[in-house]
């Protein structure tokens, strides 16, 4: 039988503590071929949440508390994590806030998910029958909409809806594996750099919709203005499309500076010196790419591997070349030739560094 423990972050939660543990029991109790545990991870709260926890562990034995300091979301999470695969060596691990935000009654649903081969399983407010409260002011919903955007273009995931959510369903191995990176990350960021982690080990990630309900009771703990901010940090510094786009735009000064010493300097014929640019970026851009942008698979260094993937390298980036040429030429034929550097700009922003982040991940470096 497997087993899956069901962690509860907890601070002052009181009056939500005592309502949640029961509505999970009941919802799991029908799923007989998998043992159900809860895990509530109390950040000394001072309403005395841990005490309502221990009353109940008499009725329920398969309830735990472990208590920690309180150091945040993520913190409480990872010592979570941790003690319930020392402790119970599950195979599956919950996330599930402690508000009722979270309906408890979805858990079978995960279950299905992970049965059919999901690594990590999603509720998700941003797909067909999911939702955010209708009665949020309208700066909490653009703050959770358009910030699950920037990170989904951030990381040109565009599939995955749902990267701040806390409703999920967890492998261990993914856990096991991606602790002791994330370990350091705070709040809820933390779900961001945990699925994160999750999709560069090769993670099958799967979506279930949720409605999600706002707390009656209790105070939400998010910092908008930090959470902001620690978004943008995380996408900049992990974001393989990001480090990609930098890439680019090495790529644009090598190319722009060599074809100015061979056409303005050494006098070169011009389809020489561009020639010889382009293929020079296009070098280093293989290079730089493969040992930074996409260093969680990058290619073996050995020649009979490496050629194959430079020649494809080669033969997108020539496509990247035709496209930009060509939408510049169609750009400058509506709209005039003035500004034609404009034209330029959008072309490579909009259409040929998402064309060749697409295909460059699709044929040259593979999921692993």
């Amino acid at each position: 039988m497997r087993r899956a423990v069901v962690v509860v972050p907890t601070y002052n939660e009181a009056g939500n503590i005592e309502k949640i543990i029961p509505q999970v029991f009941q919802a799991t109790a029908g799923i007989t071929n998998w043992e159900f545990h809860i895990l509530v991870v109390d950040s000394n709260s001072p309403d005395k949440t841990a005490y309502i926890v221990k009353k109940l562990t008499s009725k329920y034995p398969r309830l735990h508390l472990l208590r920690v300091e309180k150091e945040g979301l993520g913190k409480a999470y990872t010592q979570g994590f941790n003690y319930a695969i020392d402790k119970f060596s599950p195979f599956l691990l919950f996330e599930i806030d402690a508000d009722l935000s979270h309906d408890p009654l979805l858990i079978p649903k995960f279950i299905k998910e992970i049965e059919q081969g999901a690594d990590l399983v999603i509720g998700s407010r941003y797909i067909k029958d999911g939702s955010i409260p209708k009665n949020w002011a309208i700066h909490r919903k653009i703050f959770s909409v358009v910030g699950n955007i920037i990170v989904r273009l951030g990381f040109m995931k565009l599939n995955i809806t749902d990267w701040t959510g806390g409703y999920r369903a967890i492998k261990s191995w993914i856990i096991k594996n991606s602790v002791p990176f994330i370990k350091n990350y705070h709040g809820y960021v933390y779900q961001i750099a945990l699925l994160d982690r999750a999709i560069k080990s090769g993670a099958r990630i799967s979506q279930i919709p949720i409605r999600f309900k706002d707390r009656k009771i209790g105070k939400s703990k998010i910092n908008t203005g930090q959470f902001i901010l620690n978004i943008f940090a995380y996408i900049f510094f992990n974001s393989s499309f990001i480090k990609f786009s930098s890439v680019g735009f090495i790529g644009f000064f090598i190319d722009f500076g060599i074809s100015y010493l061979f056409i303005e300097r050494l006098k070169s014929a011009v389809w020489l010196g561009t020639l010889f640019s382009t293929e020079t970026a296009i070098i280093s851009n293989f290079w730089l790419n493969n040992s930074w942008s996409f260093s969680h698979k990058k290619l073996e260094n050995s020649l009979r591997l490496m050629l194959p993937s430079f020649l494809k390298f080669n033969l997108v980036s020539s496509g990247s070349i035709l496209i930009q040429t060509l939408g510049i030429q169609l750009a400058v034929n509506f709209f005039g030739k003035k500004l034609w550097y404009f034209y330029k700009i959008v072309v490579i922003v909009f259409i040929v560094i998402p064309y060749s982040y697409i295909l460059y991940n699709k044929f040259v470096w593979k999921e692993k």
